[in-house]
């Protein structure tokens, strides 16, 4: 097998980057929920590692990314790969000849998991937690590795010519799409437009918000699978539309509000960061700028439609990921250059004609609608079997509590030697005494 180390290097990083992400994304919805949701929430995220893993040894990669023949049947062409099942022969074998295929694999599964972990958001507070597993696995395995097959793994939208360099449609879209339909699966929350449900604990935000930024980079350049020109023009678009996005959501803010917000700033930076994500690799930096100015903007209003039109989407899924992906995804048919990659089909506004338009407006249209409607039976199936949704009582109690036997934060008195209680005096140890 015939490697390159300095790709392989990059590879390496990259693919630890986007691992980052989902820890990082168990932050940004932690803090975005109430104090008693902050742990099932986070757990939501980590389980999907567990899960969409183990899935994507035995059987995810090979129906993703296995080579489908001309002499295959069709559902090989529809699902992908079923010759060769798990990960069998992968290590013996070179991407390119630049690194090992088993590289390639961990990159591409690091995608897998974040994106079944961004649909928990979407019901967060009111979810079983084995309900929720037992999703990942059957999600993941329907939904996932056939849209990922699909675009980027030789499938029908690859061969008709749909472009999406990191994911706005396999990931973000995807995952949107599915948000919808398990929001309306699982109802509203108790208390939902009565009650006041504002995020805990912004610094948890932000500090989410800034993981997902820098693990993006390896999201995005990393997906040019090689250290090289494209790679650092998807590395500097991105920033750019993630700073603009940010910057216009908070000017929305101003305006509509009255007053610019840290969960404006957070959200804006996902929205720019979702949004040239299918888009990175293909743009000119003002096109960059342009795709962030749109979605910092557009996303902003979106999240408000849930209450227009009445479907509990708890953390903004649908109007940041969904809204989002859709924009960059069809801002590449008016504005793709290819500025590194000869023999691509440009854009409408560099001559390129109608067609690349048509197409980026299908794959969002065919994916979305995919999973949408599979998600919606899915979350169906599993909520007249075992139940989704935890009861009233436990919802109203907390679902970290009654569910984990755990509490987010312990805020009662310290027992720890001399340490004040508090808003109250000292608390000593039994037999001590300590000075007030």
């Amino acid at each position: 097998m015939k490697i390159d180390s300095g790709s392989t290097a990059w590879m390496l990083i990259s693919t630890a980057l986007v691992l980052l992400m989902t820890p990082g994304l168990a932050f940004f919805y932690g803090g975005m929920t109430r104090a008693k949701s902050v742990l099932n929430m986070m757990m939501m995220s980590f389980v999907s590692i567990i899960t969409v893993t183990i899935t994507w040894v035995l059987f995810g990669y090979s129906l993703a990314f296995d080579t489908v023949g001309e002499g295959d049947g069709f559902l090989n062409k529809l699902v992908g790969g079923l010759d060769n099942i798990g990960l069998m022969g992968v290590n013996e074998a070179a991407y390119n000849d630049t690194f090992p295929m088993m590289v390639f694999s961990a990159f591409q599964l690091t995608f897998a998991i974040i994106t079944v972990a961004l649909i928990s958001g979407a019901i967060a507070d009111r979810a079983k937690f084995g309900a929720w597993v037992v999703f990942s696995v059957v999600w993941a395995s329907i939904v996932y590795f056939p849209v990922a097959h699909w675009v980027w793994g030789g499938g029908w939208l690859t061969q008709l010519g749909i472009e999406d360099f990191a994911g706005g449609t396999v990931v973000h879209i995807n995952a949107g799409a599915a948000a919808l339909a398990l929001a309306l699966v699982l109802g509203k929350r108790a208390g939902w437009r009565k009650e006041p449900m504002r995020p805990h604990n912004l610094t948890l935000v932000l500090l989410g918000a800034g993981l997902l930024w820098f693990g993006w980079f390896g999201f995005n350049a990393g997906s040019e699978l090689a250290a090289d020109a494209t790679a650092g023009l998807a590395f500097m678009n991105t920033q750019i539309a993630t700073a603009v996005a940010a910057g216009a959501w908070l000017i929305v803010e101003k305006i509509r509000d009255g007053h610019a917000t840290s969960l404006g700033v957070a959200s804006g930076a996902v929205a720019g960061l979702v949004a040239i994500t299918p888009a990175c690799g293909f743009v000119d930096p003002w096109a960059a700028m342009l795709i962030g100015l749109l979605a910092g903007a557009a996303c902003a209003y979106a999240v408000g439609l849930k209450y227009k039109l009445g479907y509990d989407d708890s953390l903004d899924v649908v109007g940041v990921h969904l809204v989002g992906g859709v924009i960059g995804a069809v801002a590449l048919g008016f504005v793709a250059a290819y500025p590194f990659l000869d023999g691509q089909n440009k854009g409408l506004f560099y001559g390129g004609g109608w067609t690349q338009l048509g197409l980026q407006v299908l794959g969002p249209v065919a994916v979305g609608g995919y999973s949408f409607v599979v998600t919606y039976i899915l979350g169906k199936i599993i909520d007249k079997t075992m139940g989704f949704r935890i009861t009233a009582e436990d919802e109203v109690a907390g679902i970290d509590i009654t569910t984990h036997a755990e509490t987010g934060y312990d805020l009662g008195t310290f027992h720890a030697s001399g340490v004040a209680a508090p808003n109250g005096p000292a608390v000593a140890p039994a037999g001590k005494k300590v000075d007030a």
